[in-house]
């Protein structure tokens, strides 16, 4: 059995479940899809071009290299589309939404069996919940959530306590870890709330457990994800949760940072901005859902904000924590957009400066209100569009990296290469601290000679250098 992820770190932090069920319940898991009887593709069903990969996924795990490998596709996709996407693809053997991870062995094994399963019948999850969010506690489990499993194996969870429901398929020292699931916000251009449902809390101390979890399986960083992390406990009946909990995250032993992402501007508060910027041990790293700076684009968006406020936003960070990390993600080519709407979004990019942009071009979801839209941009306009937006946000983050010379960083080392054979100096690759996985750059860190790097350490290093997003600096000290 092998598990292949697609999408985004939510995703991850599935798939690590599913893996812990089925490891649970006597599948084997190998890391080789070529080597596995039966192949468990994660979907991703964000965008146009991530169904597309999924879509080549699926039909690549059942090709010939991977010897007729049943393949069963689960995920975001396979959950949004369900009977439409077994019809579409019938080279997938099963097709299977979020109602069947818990059971996810017994499906594998009836799909191993030559059992035909049908396929699901998508709806809007938001439905499954009360409108209200204080009612929603225990009514819900989405995936990636713990829950109370008394027959893992040794090793999947803590001997007391909640139980962890998690197999690191990773294996570096930073992992993601679930804060929430779900939103209840009607962006007009998103899907997710629909297929992921209403927006889900965990409690606090199964997060707590499973950083203590993780800590134990080599993780010093933990990345808190969700669809809206701004939005954390108000189901829980305390919308300042998520400050309280920052400190009992970051006290977790052998965790030596905590990063949140997926704030939304329109939550942000000034006591959530002083405990990520004071907390120890919580990186003073702000992943702000911008979208655009135009106030119109932005309502037709039903979001809020304008140039003038995210800009004021960004001054109350920087007034508390001035060497913060910022990054966001825009969208480019929204129905109705004007060369006066991009024009607001170039000057907004031009003066907020931060350490990384996703420029993203517009396409219609199934679904979604954006899709109805008459003013719809040709594809040819989104493309360069997305070009010239892309070009100065690139831009902008060089320039934000160049202002870091001279800068001390504090590095996560997730990879150490050999020693150069002339200088002797040991090289290695990390996150600074304002720097977040996979999306952001990476620092190179030289060492003095002699001086040994390993994976997971933790290193203060001087900055003498930039290429775009990626910074290189020197190491001065471990801490």
């Amino acid at each position: 059995m092998a598990i292949v992820t697609l999408g985004c770190a939510r995703n991850e932090v599935d798939s690590d479940e599913l893996a812990a069920r089925l490891e649970a319940d006597g599948l084997r898991l190998v890391d080789d899809p070529d080597a596995a009887a039966a192949v468990l593709v994660n979907t991703c069903g964000f965008i146009e071009q991530a169904k597309q990969e999924s879509i080549e996924t699926l039909l690549d795990a059942g090709g010939a290299d991977h010897a007729g490998a049943a393949v069963i596709a689960v995920g975001c996709m396979a959950e949004r589309y369900g009977r439409e996407l077994a019809q579409a693809l019938p080279e997938a053997s099963a097709v299977l939404g979020f109602d069947d991870y818990p059971d996810i062995a017994d499906r594998v094994r009836a799909v191993l069996d030559g059992e035909h399963l049908a396929a699901h019948t998508p709806r809007d999850r938001r439905t499954l919940l009360p409108i209200a969010p204080t009612q929603r506690p225990g009514r819900s489990r989405p995936p990636g959530h713990t829950a109370s499993e008394p027959d893992l194996p040794a090793g999947a969870a803590p001997a007391s306590g909640p139980r962890v429901v998690r197999r690191r398929l990773g294996s570096g020292p930073v992992a993601p870890v679930k804060l929430a699931s779900g939103c209840d916000r009607r962006c007009s251009f998103c899907a997710i709330p629909a297929f992921r449902g209403s927006f889900v809390s965990r409690p606090a101390d199964e997060v707590v457990a499973e950083l203590g979890w993780l800590a134990d399986h080599g993780v010093r960083e933990a990345f808190l994800v969700s669809e809206n992390t701004t939005s954390y406990g108000k189901d829980l009946g305390d919308l300042r949760l998520l400050e309280a909990l920052l400190p009992q995250m970051a006290a977790v032993d052998g965790i030596d940072r905590v990063r949140l992402s997926y704030l939304q501007p329109a939550e942000m508060r000034p006591s959530l901005i002083r405990a990520i910027a004071d907390t120890p041990g919580v990186a003073a790293y702000f992943d702000l859902s911008f979208q655009h700076a135009s106030p119109t684009v932005l309502r037709r968006m039903r979001r809020f904000g304008s140039r003038g406020e995210f800009l004021g936003l960004l001054d109350q960070v920087r007034a508390v924590a001035p060497h913060a990390g910022v990054r966001s993600n825009v969208i480019v080519g929204f129905p109705g957009e004007t060369e006066h709407d991009l024009a607001e979004l170039e000057a907004f990019l031009a003066e907020a400066r931060m350490d990384a942009v996703g420029v993203f071009g517009y396409s219609p979801e199934d679904g979604t209100e954006a899709a109805a839209f008459s003013d719809e941009l040709s594809s040819d306009e989104v493309a360069a569009r997305v070009d010239r937006i892309a070009a100065l946000a690139d831009e902008m983050v060089s320039q934000r990296a160049q202002d870091r010379l001279g800068e001390r960083v504090q590095v996560l080392l997730t990879d150490v290469g050999p020693a150069d054979p002339v200088t002797g100096r040991a090289t290695a690759v990390g996150l600074a601290e304002h720097q977040g996985p996979d999306v952001d750059g990476v620092t190179t860190v030289v060492a003095p000679d002699g001086c040994e790097l390993s994976v997971g350490s933790m290193v203060i290093a001087e900055v003498v250098g930039s290429d775009g997003a990626d910074i290189t600096a020197h190491a001065v000290t471990r801490g």
